[in-house]
């Protein structure tokens, strides 16, 4: 007989000593989560148990808390123990330990570049075209996702490295439910939509848009998101895939064409409140109070989903404020694009326990007990969408689920000099009066001089 993942917890509970209680979802008391699929994945790794390995990743505090609430269930069904340890420097950490010879068995990589370097270096191990496959047909826009963590080994051949795991949506605008009611105006559905909606909204003496780049010594950086999601939605995603890299100069038509796409939002003094010359100087955590002006100062604001932080105290969304996808251009032709992030699982040793943890992320409950909880959204389409516990975040999980494109933050995948440099800076000289070409020549030629 078949033993269900309920009696082996009281199994592994006798044999190993591990406290049922640390389970912060009684097993099959929330039918929400395929507890099945934690059974078929313990009787598919029958020889875990004893064996413990290491996790680094960048997660601290609630995140820590959360994932650490996930590999209990690992722990408890293969009598294995994962230890996951946080860092506030993961990215210097992960290198010096790889270059020592001491890295933990596994790392949880935010940012892609650096996963691909220490491909490069023959440090990950690599995943198996299997689990290339397994993306691609279990993850909405499931090729951008396997392509996320393909890189290059030492030898040049480009291999599967990096598993995703916990997504971040960025295209995402923000407004106020009531302010669109009384003015009568409607979500756009389409881009040319969104663009006649702030020519509305100007048209009818008020203010489209609220716009800040302000960020102390990070100034610049929300218009790369920008930037970033109007490439994909005025070019192709190869053609972004090569911008990232430079493969497309950063000055070409087309990236020119992009921010141009921002300075018709942001240069137009009657699209932003303001005016234009508040756009650089507005800290961008203070940018979205005026979607809750009293009158509305702005009734738009583009912005990943972690702005609500900085949202008026007792603000509730889906109530005082809402959310709308930032729409595809009509044609089609560019699919439904996406911009986001997310953390990628690599293998750093010959632990199988480690590649067993790989295995254990496809499971549809290794998703679904972080969806009942908070700050978890992802692409994976066998997880129940109704396990997500909040009807927020539930919706995030849809515009990913119904993405046919899918890329990372595009700055994130650049040199640091240009991604987290030139490109904020030439940003805050392009709302100020800079015109845009101007700006693509002096951020290609910073990036030509890495070379």
């Amino acid at each position: 007989m078949k033993t269900t993942f309920c009696s082996t917890l009281a199994i592994l509970a006798l044999t190993t000593g591990i406290a049922h209680a640390q389970l912060v979802i009684e097993p099959g008391s929330d039918d929400r989560i395929n507890w099945a699929s934690l059974d078929e994945f313990a009787a598919a790794h029958p020889d875990l148990e004893g064996q413990s390995f290491n996790i680094l990743g960048p997660w601290l505090g609630g995140d820590q808390e959360l994932f650490q609430s996930v590999i209990a269930y690992f722990n408890e069904v293969t009598g294995a123990r994962a230890n996951y340890s946080g860092s506030d420097s993961f990215e210097q950490q992960i290198v010096i330990d790889s270059e020592a010879g001491s890295p933990p068995d596994m790392a949880v990589f935010p940012q892609p570049g650096l996963a691909s370097d220490l491909a490069a270096r023959g440090f990950l191990r690599p995943l198996g075209q299997e689990t290339a496959d397994w993306l691609v047909e279990n993850y909405a826009a499931g090729e951008s996702w396997a392509a996320l963590g393909t890189y290059a080994d030492q030898d040049g051949t480009e291999q599967l490295f990096a598993f995703p795991y916990k997504a971040d949506v960025k295209s995402l605008v923000w407004y106020v439910p009531e302010n669109f009611e009384d003015a009568g105006y409607d979500v756009p559905e389409t881009y040319e939509d969104l663009k006649a909606l702030t020519e509305q909204i100007a048209a009818d003496g008020e203010t489209p848009w609220c716009i800040g780049l302000g960020s102390g010594g990070a100034t610049g950086w929300p218009a790369t998101d920008w930037v970033e999601d109007l490439m994909l939605r005025t070019a192709t995603p190869e053609q972004y895939d090569a911008w990232t890299t430079n493969e497309m100069p950063f000055n070409d038509p087309v990236v020119v064409n992009a921010i141009e796409e921002f300075g018709w939002f942001a240069k137009n003094p009657d699209f932003v409140a303001g005016g234009t010359g508040s756009v650089a100087a507005t800290d961008f955590r203070e940018s979205p109070g005026g979607l809750f002006a009293s009158p509305p100062a702005c009734y738009l604001h583009r912005q990943a989903s972690f702005i609500t932080t900085f949202f008026p105290e007792g603000t509730v969304v889906g109530e005082d404020a809402d959310f709308f996808y930032m729409p595809a251009p009509a044609s089609g032709d560019l699919g439904q694009p996406v911009l986001g992030g997310g953390t990628m699982f690599a293998v750093l040793s010959d632990n199988p326990a480690a590649m067993a943890f790989v295995e254990f992320l496809k499971t549809p409950a290794a998703h679904e007990v972080w969806m009942a909880q908070q700050g978890f959204v992802t692409p994976f389409s066998g997880a129940n969408p109704e396990a997500y516990d909040d009807p927020t975040v539930r919706r995030m999980g849809e515009i990913l689920l119904d993405a046919t494109v899918f890329r990372f933050d595009g700055s994130d995948l650049m040199p640091g000099a240009i991604g987290a440099g030139a490109f904020w800076t030439g940003m805050v000289d392009f709302v100020g009066g800079a015109s845009a070409q101007d700006v693509a020549d002096r951020i290609q030629s910073t990036w030509s001089s890495l070379d």
